[in-house]
């Protein structure tokens, strides 16, 4: 059959869009925005901020961190012990936590202590007996007794770490288990077949004395990319405990990686199609990293130096602003309320303004059905952790509800931290478990007036290009700052800057030195910032 060149063309057209529109297209994106102060890390998905992270650039006491410690104080009734690492307050050791081959760990560390022990690529020592499950705490630790133990959670609100003394170290593939002989696969991986292959393989290549857990990432991972791994393991901690003879507890034997480093390992997925990072060294760090996982991959990897700063070059601190107030709106006038207490979070599910057409049940089930997604992503940008009561619209039938429960499995199937949802009730109420090891991510999205500073009276805005004038002028006279760059506003930047001799031009004149203005989109009118040579900010 001949079709007409118009013809084919417009068939083919709609070939395309049936296609792309049966395809879910995904394009995953890190932006990460490294700063003196911290580092936050922004998972995009389809442009659309999935997940942040943000941390501390001199974070202490990070999940994964390994310390010598001191115990301070027994507690029998608790079976339980608070343990000296450093923090303001005691961490908290349960016996349960202590690991079946804690004897062996003791032994080791009195040896590595007094330097009668020599480390190889295997551990020379002499395995002791397991604990018991149900041992008493009195029975392996006393007071003042030093231990080795790890972070297993940061510390929480009024809480100090919680740890273990079942030492592990994280790579991208494995994790490595000193002292131990089990060799254990993520159950997320689906294949018996892989299963069995993994386990045989890594049986052939681990050490004595040490076990190992393959991670989901392994999959289809060949010795040769698993060999080098588990070496670099065994090695990273061996390195750590030949300097325990030199420790005085508390102190930190091992760190983990690099924050950014860190990060990046546990968020990695081979489909991204770009990390951006606005800091060089930073990026050639990970281009390197990325390189060792996937040499091809490292093309990704590109370094930001535009001139606004990366969050907002990206869209990322607006979705920030609209996603983690209070309330947050997701579809035809519905919103959630977030409350957070002590014991718990709390999400209420409201419908709104919304149009009211068909019956209520249908409307309750569609509204429900929207906010399980939102809720899912929410728990994830928030990394809410602990018990999450989700009170959704009212539904009467059993099948509705059980729609909603599905809907809420299934958009949290993407979530990599553990959690348990358990169905609604009949009163429409869930609750979702959530591992917690670190705190939640709380950004204050409401803003202090930055005319009247919180104090509800307003000075004459008519002095604030004078307050800024004299601002420079301190900087250049009495600090004597060689170069000088002012955030602000874009209607405050545009005013300073536009016409000839602009503002910012007769202050360069004026004091022979050189006035940058940045215009930033996130900073509230009337709001300015001051930064000197080397980007550090002047406060006032």
């Amino acid at each position: 059959m001949y079709l007409e060149p118009k013809v084919l063309l417009h068939f083919r057209f709609v070939v395309f869009v049936n296609i792309y529109l049966r395809v879910k297209i995904v394009s995953n994106e890190l932006i990460i925005d490294v700063s003196p102060s911290h580092v936050e890390i922004a998972l995009l998905e389809n442009k659309k901020l999935v997940e942040l992270n943000r941390e501390s650039s001199d974070l202490k006491f990070a999940v994964g961190d390994i310390y010598l410690a001191k115990v301070k104080k027994i507690m029998p009734g608790l079976n339980a012990a608070f343990v000296d690492v450093g923090y303001e307050k005691d961490a908290f050791l349960h016996y349960l936590d202590l690991g079946p081959q804690f004897q062996t760990l003791n032994k080791f560390l009195k040896q590595a202590s007094s330097k009668k022990i020599r480390l190889t690529n295997e551990l020379r020592i002499q395995p002791e007996p397991d604990i018991q499950k149900d041992g008493k705490i009195t029975d392996v630790l006393k007071t003042g007794q030093t231990i080795l133990v790890q972070i297993a959670k940061e510390p929480i609100s009024t809480k100090g770490p919680r740890l273990t003394s079942e030492l592990s170290v994280a790579g991208r593939n494995m994790v490595l288990i000193p002292f131990s002989n089990k060799i254990s696969v993520s159950q997320k991986i689906e294949s018996t077949e892989e299963k069995s292959r993994l386990k045989k393989l890594v049986q052939s290549i681990c050490p004595k004395n040490y076990g190992v857990i393959v991670r989901t990432a392994a999959e289809g991972k060949r010795v040769a990319e698993l060999d080098p791994e588990l070496r670099r393991l065994v090695t990273k901690f061996e390195n750590a405990v030949i300097k325990l003879d030199k420790q005085v507890a508390p102190s930190l034997i091992l760190g983990e990686l690099d924050r950014t480093i860190g990060m990046i390992r546990d968020l990695y997925n081979p489909d991204f199609s770009n990390i951006f990072v606005n800091n060089e060294e930073i990026a050639a760090e990970i281009k390197e990293y990325v390189g060792t996982i996937d040499s091809e991959k490292k093309k990704v990897v590109k370094y930001y130096n535009g001139k606004l700063p990366i969050l907002e070059h990206f869209g990322i601190d607006k979705q920030i602003k609209a996603s983690f107030g209070k309330t947050v709106s997701f579809r035809s006038g519905a919103y959630l309320i977030i409350e957070h207490t002590e014991a718990f979070h709390v999400i209420d599910v409201n419908s709104g303004n919304r149009s009211k057409t068909g019956d209520q049940e249908s409307n309750a089930l569609e509204v429900n059905l929207a906010a399980a997604e939102e809720i899912a992503s929410q728990l994830r940008l928030r990394d809410m952790g602990g018990i999450i009561v989700i009170d959704f619209i009212d539904m009467h039938g059993n099948e509705n509800r059980q729609k909603v429960f599905e809907k809420m499995k299934e958009a949290m199937a993407s979530d990599r931290t553990k959690h348990n949802i358990l169905p609604l009730s009949k009163f429409c109420l869930m609750q979702i478990t959530r591992q917690r090891v670190r705190q939640e991510m709380a950004i204050e999205t409401a803003e202090i007036c930055p005319v009247c500073k919180g104090s509800g009276k307003v000075t004459p805005t008519l002095l604030f290009i004078e307050e800024i004038e004299q601002k420079v002028r301190y900087i250049f006279e009495e600090l004597h700052k060689q170069k000088l760059t002012i955030k602000l506003h874009p209607f405050v930047g545009a005013f300073l800057t536009r016409g000839f001799p602009s503002k910012a031009l007769k202050w360069r004149w004026k004091y022979h030195r050189r006035v940058r203005i940045e215009e930033i989109n996130a900073m509230s009118f009337l709001d300015s910032k001051f930064y000197d040579e080397n980007n550090e900010e002047i406060i006032f």
